[in-house]
């Protein structure tokens, strides 16, 4: 070990792991002069902590981080996912059950989408989930006013450019024309900001409505609008490749035997 090398993990780290925010979010929330360690407020995030370190987000002290949790949630149109909003509109987060402990929400649904938003206790788990490299296929319900060729759709297929940003090929099925509109379902793998809604006007359509009803592994199914539940532990540990902690190994009492070694009854369970 480097004697030269701090104790502990950066700080953003540590809010990260507590659930505070993302990384990147807990640097800003520093500089902010929203956190102090020991007592005394920081602006830079380049400093080392432990667990005897006592940290202060908001006047809040962060306790040890608790075990990774994730949840499901049906996002109804007409909520921001971030925290907090310039323009004072209502957010995910205040939408949320009061049990539900601080959570951030895995990559983001604009304000007029709809369906499936991952939240998670832990900015690890999100900033996994959020790497390009993790290549996760995203999966849309999508309507748009008017039709559209299969011409206009291999664009996307193929990938497309929009003012100077390159969309990587989308998986896209016409399912069917329902009057003045017609449902498509669109899978991507990027998730850039509006990437469907820019790429769909670039080939002369307008989205009406978007619904996300899968993000890798994890299905919106037959959950709610505006209802959330909470994935089992081992489904999170066995989608994320997350260790397992090791059960405690159970002692059994020697079954008492006669003389002849048949049990005796005095150890035996209902």
């Amino acid at each position: 070990m480097n004697k030269d090398m701090p104790a502990g993990d950066r700080i953003a780290k540590v809010l990260s792991r507590a659930g505070v925010a993302s990384r990147r979010e807990s640097e800003r929330m520093i500089e902010e002069g929203r956190v102090s360690v020991n007592g005394k407020t920081i602006t830079s995030p380049a400093l080392n902590v432990t667990d005897a370190d006592k940290i202060v987000v908001d006047g809040k002290r962060i306790g040890a981080p608790e075990a990774p949790r994730m949840w499901l949630y049906h996002k109804p149109a007409g909520l921001v996912t971030s925290e907090r909003d310039e323009k004072d509109r209502p957010t995910v987060f205040g939408a949320l059950p009061e049990t539900m402990p601080r959570v951030m929400s895995v990559g983001r649904l604009d304000i007029n989408s709809e369906g499936l938003l991952i939240l998670t206790n832990d900015g690890e788990i999100k900033r996994k989930l959020e790497l390009p490299s993790t290549g996760w296929l995203r999966r849309y319900r999508v309507r748009i006013n008017g039709s559209v060729s299969e011409a206009r759709l291999d664009e996307l297929r193929k990938g497309i450019t929009v003012d100077g940003i390159h969309y990587q090929p989308m998986i896209v099925t016409f399912d069917r024309q329902q009057g003045a509109n017609a449902w498509l379902t669109v899978s991507i793998r990027e998730g850039k900001n509006r990437e469907i809604r820019r790429t769909m006007e670039a080939i002369g359509v307008v989205v009406n409505r978007l619904i996300r009803v899968s993000y890798g592994p994890f299905q919106l199914g037959n959950l709610a609008q505006g209802e959330v539940e909470e994935l089992k532990a081992r489904v999170v540990r066995d989608q994320l490749g997350l260790e397992s902690k090791p059960e405690p190994q159970r002692t059994r009492k020697p079954i008492a035997r006669s003389k002849s070694g048949a049990p005796t009854g005095k150890n035996r369970t209902r």
